[in-house]
């Protein structure tokens, strides 16, 4: 009994104790899966807000894209602007100077209707004295054959030998006069002529230097423009081909190259990279292809602006882009797209006071220099170069010559080429045109006067005129009237042999004659 006691009870003690360890079972395994349901809803959580730092990453990296193109889009547009206002200005100008030559063409009319008046007011003068003299010849005809017992045909032909001898004589003194008149009034009209020539046209004129400066808002940008270990300067100075220089000149970067053109395309590059703030060496490439698409399209404003300026048009778009790169162009100095404006307007000038066509010589004027840009592979002088560019281009043949021919590389053939050559020596051989250094323009004047002082006779010389004239004073006894004449050609011509310069030098031999009288 006690056995099946104790057999009952350990029976029930086991089936209470599986129970119970079902029961802690149950709850281990409800805990587990509470906890692994918690790390889930982590998961998703911590997903969505993955997914929302991304979605607005995605909208500002959108909304910098576009305030960048829409900052790109309104400065073309206020380019476009810009542009548009200038050309109104042009044309409002040109229709001012048309309305002041339809005035003044009106005026000229007037005047010479006012001289046909006149003319005819003259002539009928001249009809009546020859009238009265007619009158007069006959009353003596009458007398003369009444004293001298003369026939009417014998006095005619005695008053035909005596007028003839009297013609031979005046027709001698009057052929010397015209032809002293005919020198000296073509002297004077050449002068008049290149005189209102350079007076019709007033340029600016700039002196290109090697270096340009970019000024920066503060010197932090300094630091940016090096780089690390100085990567961005090296790509930069590899990329624009310049040598950029930042040193401790405060708000301020300097860059330093004798071309011209490549200096230009590299300011505008450092200031793209300086506004857009991102300086690494891929955006360095990228604004530098930029600014030489912008700096060609410069190019070509340059030459339409050129040729409107001067009232031509039809010159073809490459020669024009072309013409624009003289604006980065210099010779001894003289920046050659003004140089080219002031060749235009003077050749043209020149033109209009011989009587031919002006437009054409303007043109030729302005692209006589376009040699000068083309590049370095090209064989031959910028005259014969930049004819055959012209020529591959569409350009007149007379234009084509007048180019080749300007500094005589080939013999000018056409008044037009002799009108280029006159104006590119007059612009370019004026005083005050060209910069030299202080040392070789005082040997300059030095070595013309020695030159000049080596002739025998010669008291004093001076070189004026910026070396543009000389004069010369010579001593009386030694050199008379005569052989002054002869002085000034002979220094003249050992110039020539011994020295170069542009343009031409002007010899002045002055004899001073002294009389003395004494009162007593």
């Amino acid at each position: 009994m006690d056995i099946a006691v104790i057999l009952i009870t350990s029976l029930a003690c086991l089936v209470v104790g599986v129970v119970v360890a079902y029961i802690v079972l149950e709850n281990k395994s409800k805990n587990e899966r509470k906890q692994r349901e918690k790390q889930g809803d982590e998961i998703i959580e911590a997903a969505r807000n993955r997914a929302k730092e991304i979605k607005y990453n995605a909208k500002n990296e959108a909304k910098l894209i576009i305030k960048e193109d829409r900052e790109n889009l309104e400065h073309e547009f206020k380019n476009r602007q810009k542009q548009i206002h200038d050309q109104e200005k042009e044309i409002s100008k040109k229709e001012i100077q048309l309305d002041q030559k339809l005035e003044e063409t009106k005026k000229e009319h007037e005047k010479i209707k006012a001289k046909e008046a006149d003319l005819d007011t003259k002539n009928k003068k001249i009809d009546e004295t020859l009238e009265k003299f007619k009158k007069t010849e006959d009353e003596y005809t009458a007398k003369l054959m009444q004293v001298s017992q003369m026939t009417k045909e014998q006095v005619k032909q005695e008053l035909v030998d005596i007028y003839t001898e009297e013609a031979k004589v005046d027709a001698a003194q009057l052929i010397r006069k015209i032809e002293e008149e005919a020198h000296e009034d073509a002297e004077k009209r050449a002068k008049r002529i290149i005189g209102i020539a350079i007076q019709r046209f007033a340029g600016e004129y700039v002196a290109e230097q090697t270096i340009s400066t970019v000024e920066l808002a503060n010197d932090d940008i300094k630091g940016r423009l090096i780089g690390r270990e100085g990567r961005n300067i090296r790509a930069f100075e590899q990329i624009c081909g310049v040598d950029l220089v930042i040193d401790d000149t405060p708000g301020i970067v300097v860059i330093s190259s004798f071309n011209v053109v490549r200096k230009e395309i590299a300011r505008m590059t450092i200031e793209r990279l300086i506004a857009d703030g991102r300086i690494h060496p891929a955006k360095i490439e990228e604004f530098y292809e930029k600014a030489k698409v912008h700096f060609d399209a410069r190019l070509k404003d340059l030459g339409e602006k050129a040729q409107m300026e001067i009232g031509i048009h039809g010159i073809h778009p490459e020669i024009l882009k072309m013409f624009g790169a003289l604006n980065w162009r210099t010779s001894y100095m003289q920046n050659q797209y003004q140089h080219s404006l002031e060749v235009a307007f003077i050749c043209g000038s020149m033109a209009a006071e011989l009587g031919i066509n002006v437009k054409q010589a303007r043109r030729a004027g302005l692209l006589h220099d376009i040699g000068k840009v083309m590049d370095a592979s090209q064989e031959g002088s910028h005259a014969m170069v930049g004819a055959d560019f012209l020529k591959k281009y569409g350009e007149a043949p007379d234009i084509v010559h007048a180019v080749r021919a300007h500094h005589e590389d080939v013999k000018p053939e056409t008044l037009l080429a002799h009108l280029v050559m006159a104006a590119d020596a007059l612009s370019g051989g004026r005083p005050g045109v060209r910069k030299f250094l202080k040392e070789s323009y005082v040997t300059r004047l030095s070595d013309i006067e020695n030159i000049v002082n080596s002739f025998e006779g010669v008291s004093k010389s001076y070189a004026i005129s910026a070396g543009r004239e000389i004069r010369v004073l010579v001593e009386n006894e030694k050199i008379n009237d005569e052989q002054t004449v002869i002085l000034s050609r002979d220094i003249a011509k050992k110039i020539e042999e011994e020295m170069s310069y542009p343009g031409s030098i002007k010899v002045s031999v002055i004899r001073e004659t002294r009389a003395v009288g004494f009162a007593r």
